[in-house]
Parts: C-alpha cells; sequence; structure tokens
C-alpha cells in the first residue's frame, strides 16, 4: 500500500499550487512550506479563482503549471451548517473536486494530495475506524451530502491512478482545530463553537453554557499545524497513486469531557447544560492511524496545549470581546 520510509524528496524551487490556502487547512500548509523554504508556491483567493468554474480552472491550471497540489479546498460546517445546506454541501465541493483533479491530470501534476475527512466512514462503523471500513455501511445523515462529495474526490483520484498512472492520493484526518478556524456558532464545528461560548460567558459574569446534545459521542482531535506536517511528510513519500490514508492522534474524549477540558481552559466558572433535542451527531469516531503512523510520522501537539493555543488566538481575532482588567 506505500513504500515505509522511501522519500521522494520535493526541491525548494518546486511549483507548488495550495488550493484553498486561506483556509483552516490550505494556511497551515502554506506556513509550514514557507518555513521550510519552499518560494514558489502559487496561492490564488477564491475571489480570483472559482474553482467550481471548470473553464476557469483549466486556464489557470495551463497558465501555472503546477508540479504538485495539495487539494485542501473546500466548504465545511458543523452540524448546523450542514443541515441548512446540504446542496451547497455537495455541489461545491463536488464541483471543486472534479475541477481541480481532471486539471491536475491534463496538465500533467506530478503528484497531487487530496484532503478529506474522517466523515466519509459509515456511523455505526467498528472502532478505530480503518481505510477498508469505507462504503460498508450508512452515512451519518447530518452531513452526507459532504460526506459523498468527500468520497466522490477519492474515488476521483483513485480512478484517474488505476486509468491514467496519476500519482493522485488522499489523507483523511480527523477533527480539526487550530488557528484559522472558524469560530461563527452557525457554521463552525464543535471545538471552536464550544470555545467562543465558554469566552462568552466568562465575559459575561460566567453564565451557564448550553451545548449541544447528551455530551456522550466520542471524537479525536488533531491540531491544523500537525496535520500541515502529515500532508507534506506524505507528499514526499512514495505512496502508492489511489492510496487512502487516515491521519490523527489515535486518541478520542467524549464532548462533555472536550466541554470541561475548554472550560478550564478559557476560565469558565459558570454551569454547563445539556439540550438533548439537538443531535448528537456520530456515536464514535475515532480512526486507526496505524498505517500512516508506520511511515514514520506521529502528531507532536497535545490537546490541551493546542487548544490552550487556539484559544490565544482567537482572542487576538478582530471584533473578540477582551476581559476585562482591573
Amino acid at each position: 500500500m506505500f513504500l515505509k520510509g522511501k522519500r521522494d524528496t520535493i526541491a525548494t524551487n518546486s511549483r507548488i499550487y495550495i488550493a484553498g490556502h486561506r483556509g483552516l487547512v490550505g494556511s497551515a500548509i502554506t506556513r509550514r512550506l514557507q518555513a521550510a523554504g519552499y518560494a514558489n508556491l502559487i496561492l490564488k483567493t477564491s475571489t480570483g479563482l472559482d474553482l467550481r468554474d471548470q473553464g476557469a480552472v483549466m486556464c489557470f491550471f495551463k497558465e501555472t503549471r503546477p508540479e504538485y497540489v495539495f487539494l485542501a479546498a473546500a466548504k465545511v460546517g458543523g452540524i448546523l451548517a450542514n443541515s441548512s445546506y446540504p446542496a451547497d454541501f455537495i455541489y461545491d465541493n463536488l464541483a471543486i473536486s472534479i475541477n481541480v483533479i481532471h486539471a491536475a491530470y491534463r496538465f500533467g501534476v506530478r503528484r497531487l494530495l487530496f484532503l478529506g475527512s474522517s466523515c466519509i466512514y459509515p456511523r455505526e462503523c467498528p472502532q478505530p475506524i480503518r481505510e477498508e471500513y469505507l462504503l460498508t455501511g450508512p452515512l451519518e445523515s447530518t452531513n452526507e451530502p459532504y460526506a459523498v462529495a468527500k468520497i466522490a474526490g477519492l474515488k476521483l483520484c483513485q480512478a484517474y491512478a488505476r486509468q491514467h498512472g496519476c500519482n493522485f492520493f488522499s489523507i483523511m484526518p480527523t477533527n480539526l482545530y487550530g488557528p484559522g478556524d472558524n469560530f461563527n456558532l452557525e457554521t463552525s464545528h464543535v471545538l471552536p463553537a464550544i470555545l467562543r461560548k465558554f469566552h462568552e460567558a466568562k465575559l459575561s459574569g460566567h453564565t451557564p453554557v448550553t451545548l449541544w446534545g447528551t455530551g456522550k459521542p466520542r471524537r479525536e482531535f488533531l491540531h491544523v499545524d500537525d496535520l500541515a506536517d502529515a500532508c507534506i511528510f506524505s507528499m514526499s513519500r512514495e505512496i502508492a497513486p489511489g492510496n487512502i490514508l487516515n491521519v490523527g492522534t489515535g486518541k478520542d474524549l467524549s464532548i462533555e469531557e472536550l466541554a470541561k477540558l475548554i472550560q478550564e481552559i478559557v476560565g469558565h466558572q459558570g454551569e454547563i447544560l445539556w439540550d438533548r433535542t439537538k443531535p448528537d451527531g456520530t456515536p464514535s469516531k475515532l480512526l486507526d492511524v496505524s498505517k500512516f503512523q508506520a511511515m514514520g510520522w506521529k502528531a507532536r501537539i497535545g490537546l490541551r496545549n493546542g487548544i490552550a493555543m487556539t484559544y490565544e488566538y482567537y482572542q487576538k481575532q478582530p471584533g473578540v470581546r477582551a476581559e476585562r482588567t482591573q
């Protein structure tokens, strides 16, 4: 499935396109590449290039001729966003995957890394989740459109690898967080949403915080800087075209445990309430990351430290209310 430890060095002057370089994942990959001395990065904002527009994408690839592509562009969100805009989630993500992957084939990209998501796996999945569990059962209904689009993207990579010999592969990260995250309560994922709620409740006099569901589901969390390292690590290794690999920490905790940890880090001293009328989502989602770790990579940032760094980042954002000092 992969050649363990064998490197395929990418020259620092290589033309590297990071699709979605302003997003949570793309910005982390960009920071890591720049820090490592890669100066020939191809960056384009969504206003300058709509990846849903096939013609525009083809012209862009013809003009820039990237050698390596990190496909991190995607429309993402939590349970509320996925439930509210299912058509947007499936259409936008399908279009992005189809256009970028096909253009990469047409213009001879040497290697493409497709960023998937752990939500591609069945809702009721044996734990920890192995790569071969894909398509063995029904998906979680609250994010099915997004998951279907991501499955289509990794299947595209496999199909282009098999039919055309393209060196395209996919990695499936677990739940992500870190600098650059989305803290909008209507569209964010669980960790940044909880962090913001505790921060605002603390500033309001440590008022109670109400969270969705029962708090019982278990989740695994990976700091985005660790994922960026994993992406660059995998791009510089010989991985079989079409392969998919899980990336995570191999450790999980309940949402209730996560909430208490965030509450402690933020310094909120109020009550935690659970709205059981709201959905929990998938009961448990822990990835089996043994294949990726066997290649020599392991996450470095612990959850407590990672959340503390994320909270520090959040407090520096424009419009965020600061704690008053005496």
